[in-house]
Order: structure tokens, then sequence, then C-alpha cells
């Protein structure tokens, strides 16, 4: 293992929708409970757009900050009172970008150590990035909320999207039968994680439920596109056993279709965890389930096939914001 350096480059959003900067920062000390990651690869996600606008005060992280909820790397150093990681182990996790916690997009990070587990031995650096905070958000709604189980129909909506591709995937792992909408252009990617595609723009909600459920409804919808999508949610789950999970409830909705059904809503904020150190330690559990579908194969990342280093963070971000991501944006911080 090379020595640990004084300084390390970290990319730098200094001030609202200002490009990002590669500037020279202090390598982090880990404290207690902490360990020290060289960073392989950071995952990027819309959030961080939105923090660069000013647009999530939600995320609690003021400019100029370092960018970058998800990363992959090698521990370098533990700092007091961590059990159980050791220098030169691979690793992954959500483990900052928000909160004022120091991001991914720089050479190292000062990480708690129950966000993390050990990264799949199937998956690269960079596919191991891709898969924090969509897996986490997925598993939260469907295992957490909704206790997805055997023979259940599940319904997700954007089912080629971030986390919906991995909410498909985590559901037929424990046993459900999945649905999953989408644009026509989506169509093969939904089959190819293994659901029943539903085209959303030519296909009415009342339409798809009668087809697949018999006019039942489904037993669980997973929404992770919110706005008409949630409302539509409502319309689609079963009566009284149902259960209708969101990733992104904001705005305004009409609660009557799902009362009226007598069934029941969750929603998922992945965030809190990071942002009030409560349930730290079950996003890391979370994550050795990853890791242990992944190595079985039952789990798989969409990533977008464009690489990026740190150096070019600028432009990765505008990929995303353009709309022109194919699956998850990645940077290599290093090799």
């Amino acid at each position: 293992m090379n020595p640990i350096p004084d300084t390390m480059q970290a990319a730098v959003a200094e001030q609202i929708d200002t490009p990002l900067r590669l500037v020279d920062l202090a390598v982090p000390v880990p404290g207690p409970g902490q360990v020290l990651v060289r960073v392989a690869a950071a995952g990027l996600n819309p959030l961080d757009t939105k923090i660069r606008a000013g647009k999530a005060a939600h995320a609690r992280h003021p400019l100029p900050a370092v960018l970058g909820i998800d990363l992959a790397g090698t521990v370098v150093a533990v700092g007091p009172d961590v059990d159980g990681w050791s220098v030169g182990e691979e690793v992954y996790g959500m483990t900052g970008g928000v909160g004022g916690v120091q991001g991914s997009l720089a050479e190292y990070a000062a990480v708690d150590a129950r966000l993390l587990a050990r990264k799949p031995a199937s998956f690269s650096m960079r596919q191991a990035a891709a898969l924090p905070l969509g897996f986490i958000t997925a598993y939260e709604g469907l295992l957490d909320r909704a206790r997805v189980r055997a023979g259940q129909r599940v319904l997700v909506h954007g089912g080629a999207g971030g986390v919906g591709h991995l909410a498909v995937q985590l559901a037929q792992a424990h046993g459900a039968q999945v649905f999953a909408t989408g644009a026509a252009e989506s169509r093969e990617a939904i089959e190819g994680y293994g659901a029943r595609a539903i085209d959303y723009r030519t296909t009415d909600v009342t339409d798809y439920v009668q087809a697949h459920t018999g006019g039942e409804g489904f037993d669980i919808v997973y929404d992770t596109v919110g706005s008409a999508t949630l409302d539509a949610s409502f319309e689609a789950v079963k009566p009284y056993h149902g259960h209708v999970v969101s990733a992104l409830g904001w705005g305004t909705h009409a609660l009557a279709p799902l009362s009226f059904r007598a069934a029941t809503y969750s929603g998922v904020f992945t965030l809190r965890p990071l942002l009030t150190g409560e349930g730290r330690a079950h996003h890391g559990e979370i994550l050795r389930e990853a890791t242990r579908l992944a190595d079985r194969g039952q789990l798989r990342t969409r990533l977008d096939r464009r690489e990026f280093s740190l150096a070019a963070a600028e432009q990765a971000y505008r990929l995303i914001e353009e709309g022109a991501a194919n699956g998850k944006v990645v940077v290599t911080v290093a090799g």
C-alpha cells in the first residue's frame, strides 16, 4: 500500500451554478468510528445537480462543497473504535455529499464505517460505485416498508431508471412477479431485468390493472417517478392489503383513491441516516445484502458507458443535467 499523502485533489462546487473546480485539499484524518478510503470511483446522482443549482435545501449541503454521494474504493487507514475493517479491503457505500459531509469527488474520504460494505467480488469499482443510493432506496421501499414476499404482484413505475431497475431485480430475488412501466424505448431494458414491461404512454391505468391483475390491483406499487405517477399508483394498488411506496412524494396529491381502496402508503427518504446519524448501520446491512445478490448473479447495475476522470466531472454532470445519460454516470477518481 502506497503511503498516504498530505494533500489530495478534489472537484469542488464553489458557488451555485458555477463549474466545478479541481483544487488541492488536505487529506482527511479518520476520526472515531471512521475509515479513510482511497476513492476509486464516484457515483453521481441527479440530487447532486440540484445541490449545485441551490435547489436541494433538504440535502443540507452548503457550498462550497465536494459533491458525490456514492463511492467505491480501498480502505487505507482505520480510525479509533472501528471493528471489522482492515487496510486493503475494497469497500463501497453511500457515504457523503450531503449534510455538509465531504462527498466522493475527491481522492480520499473519511467515512463512517457503519455505512460501508465489502465490494462485490463480481463487480468492478465503477459498477460498485453505481449501486449504493439506488439499491438502498429500492430496499427501504420494498423490504423495510412494503415487506415484499414471494407470490406477490409488484408494479415498479420507472422500471429502467436508477432506482427502478434495482427495485425490479430486488423484488424478483424475493420471489415476486414483477411488472414495470416505462416508455416504449425502455421495453428491452425492462424485460432484460426480468419484468413485464408496460408502456405508460399508450396504456391506461385501468387497462393494465385489468390486464395483469384481473382488475384486483397490485400488491405493491413502487413509484420512482413522482407527480402524476404517484396519483396513478393510488389507482393501481390492491384494496385492503395493497401498499404504495414512493421515493418522490413531492407535491400535492389526492389521497381519496388510496383511501377508497383501504390501502396504505409509505414514503422513502434515503438521506435521513446521513443527515441525522440514525440508522446508519442499517445502510451497511442493506449493502451487504446487495453484495450477496450481486455475487449470486441476481443483481446488475445499469452504467452509462462514457467514462470521466475527476478533472472531467463537470462534463459528467452536464450529461445528467441534459438528460442524456443512459444509466448511472460514474467518475473514475483513481485507477
